[in-house]
Order: C-alpha cells, then sequence, then structure tokens
C-alpha cells in the first residue's frame, strides 16, 4: 500500500496512491490525515488496503497523482530521528574535518534529534541564505513507526514500523564543526529536511527483509549521476535495532520518523568507494565527494551547492519503476 498527502493546510490530504504511482484517490472519509491514519492504524489501516485494492482494479474514482502536489508523507511530525548506520559514511565525514571514529560507534548506535515542526516538500526549492554555510544533500531512507513503548525490543520496534519512505536531509557543512565542538549537537547546521512524495508498507516492498531495504538509492546532480549505493549493502545497524536504540529510555508516540542516515557503500577493496563515472557506485552525499577528492589529490574540487542546482533523489524496482515518487529540489536563494 502506498500513501501519501497532498497540499493544503499543515498535515496535508491523506491519498492512496497506486502501485504505479501514477493515480490517487481520496482517503478523507476514512482518515483526513496521514498523522490520524497513524494514532488509530490498526482500525483505519484495513480500510486503507481496501481503498488501495479498489483503486488497482479500478473500482474507485481516482484522479492522476502529480508529484509536485504533494506535501512530505508527514507534512510535520512529532519527531524526528536521524541515525548515522553506515560506518563508511561516519568514517569519511569524520575523516573530513579530521576526526577520528571511535570504536564503540560500530556497536553503540548514532542518532540525534532534528526539526520536525515542517518539512520540505518532495518538490519544494531548498532554501539558501548562504553559500558559504556549505549546502549539502543527504540522501538517505527514512521509516515513520507506529507507538513504540519505551524499553522495546528490536522485535517490537521492527513491528512497529508502518511505513518506509526516502529523505533528504540537508546539511549545513561547514556550521558543523563549531556546533559539534560546543558539545550540545546539531542545530543551525540541520534546517529542513525533505521526503519522498509517497509512503510504502514494508509488505509492499521486495527489497524489505530484517530492518533493511535494499536496492539503488539513485541520487543526481544537475542530471548527472552522483551515486547508486545499495541501501541494504554495509548498513551496520537495521531500523530495528536504531529505533530499539531511541526508545532506550522514553517511548515514541505514533508518527515517530526514523532516518538511516547518508546511505554509503565501501568499495570492493573495503576503501570509499569510487565515483560513478569510474565505475564505482559514487556518493549519496557531497562531503563524501569532497572528502575522497582530498585523501586523493590533496583538496576537495567539488563544490558544495550552488543556487540553480537541481538534487533527485529515487528508488527504482527491477522494472526500472519509480517505488516512492522522486524527490526533486532546486536551491535557491533566501527570499529577501
Amino acid at each position: 500500500m502506498k500513501l501519501a498527502s497532498l497540499k493544503g493546510g499543515r498535515d496535508g490530504r491523506l491519498v492512496v496512491v497506486s502501485n504505479d504511482v501514477a493515480w490517487f484517490t481520496d482517503a478523507g472519509h476514512i482518515a483526513p490525515t496521514l498523522q490520524y491514519a497513524l494514532d488509530h492504524w490498526w482500525r483505519i489501516e484495513p480500510e486503507l488496503r481496501g481503498l488501495a485494492e479498489g483503486l488497482e482494479h479500478g473500482a474507485m474514482p481516482k484522479d492522476r497523482f502529480h508529484e509536485h502536489s504533494a506535501a512530505s508523507p508527514l507534512p510535520r511530525a512529532y519527531q524526528w530521528i536521524d541515525g548515522s548506520a553506515y560506518l563508511n559514511h561516519v568514517e569519511l565525514v569524520r575523516r573530513a574535518r579530521g576526526a577520528e571514529m571511535p570504536e564503540s560507534f560500530r556497536t553503540d548506535p548514532l542518532l540525534y534529534q532534528g526539526g520536525s515542526d515542517g518539512f520540505l516538500g518532495p518538490r519544494d526549492p531548498i532554501p539558501l541564505g548562504d553559500e558559504a554555510w556549505g549546502l549539502d544533500l543527504e540522501a538517505e531512507v527514512a521509516v515513520i513507526t507506529g507507538d513504540v513503548p519505551m524499553g522495546a525490543s528490536r522485535e517490537q520496534a521492527l513491528a512497529a514500523i508502518r511505513l518506509v519512505l526516502l529523505c533528504n536531509d540537508v546539511s549545513l557543512r561547514n556550521l558543523i564543526p563549531n556546533e559539534l565542538a560546543k558539545g550540545f549537537g546539531f542545530y543551525q547546521s540541520k534546517p529542513a529536511s525533505a521526503f519522498s512524495p509517497v509512503a510504502v508498507t514494508p509488505d509492499a516492498l521486495p527489497g524489505w527483509k530484517d530492518g533493511k531495504l535494499s536496492g539503488a538509492l539513485d541520487v543526481e546532480l544537475n542530471g548527472k549521476p552522483l551515486g547508486a549505493a545499495d541501501a541494504g549493502a554495509d548498513m551496520a545497524f537495521d531500523f530495528g535495532t536504531l529505533i530499539a536504540h531511541a526508545a532506550k529510555t522514553r517511548s515514541l508516540s505514533a508518527g515517530t520518523i526514523v532516518g538511516s542516515g547518508t546511505v554509503s557503500n565501501r568499495g570492493p577493496d573495503g576503501g570509499p568507494g569510487k565515483p560513478v563515472g569510474e565505475g564505482g557506485v559514487g556518493y549519496s552525499c557531497l562531503a563524501e565527494v569532497r572528502t575522497v577528492e582530498t585523501l586523493a589529490g590533496g583538496e576537495a574540487r567539488t563544490p558544495f551547492l550552488t543556487a540553480g542546482d537541481v538534487v533527485r533523489i529515487e528508488m527504482r524496482d527491477a522494472r526500472r519503476h519509480t517505488i516512492f515518487g522522486a524527490i526533486e529540489q532546486e536551491v535557491r536563494p533566501l527570499a529577501p
């Protein structure tokens, strides 16, 4: 089952989307918003699935699904927790700022709590206040949970996953070092993120297994391939582990979003991997590109995002059909 929120009001309007992401039918008579559906999931999910089945069989009124009309599936959420489950990414970005990766990072998941009071839509522009801040994309997989009790096991956490989606976790790289040096974590360096037009139930994802989603996460910058890393490979902590870690000392409310962190694959030799143009799977953020360039040639050549740049993030199935729709965003200067 695929769900989306069309723009309108702060929380959007819930619709059920066809498997080919081409059509939708309104779900307002069942649940006005996705958050309402998550709050009453056990009662509402069967009704939404009935709507989805009717849509596939032509038994429901339908309209064309336009991704530009979609907000992020949850336009705002009670909680946005982002992990860093790909250790290749952790090693590279820490190396870029002259920091070694502690050995404990291999066994103890990294999480931070980001801003969740408003997300960008999947086709909304990325506002940029100052190019000196070092604007970067981060292509990720994320999940939306139901209620998770404090102290939940990994198995309980996995059972609480309601939906899977993609994310562009926007980062301001040049603001990160000073913020982390204060010892109090990210804030200004993590502006609003964006999510894919469609969120999908795990049972509808052939690549979903044991809390991981396998498949190439295609990332383009200005129409050129930047990365196609496999989201299921090199993920040190699956979503069940991440969610259970987050719930160790607190319960999580329905509608909590948990991110994987930047999808990142090692090269066949165990190194940081190669660009797409050199036969590798490339990268899901510019910070990794710049670090690899520095290691190879002594300096970074690729700039961070500037006004007019266009980022596209998408995952396709075996027949090259889109699964979640595409995040496609242009960088625009912040209006005065």
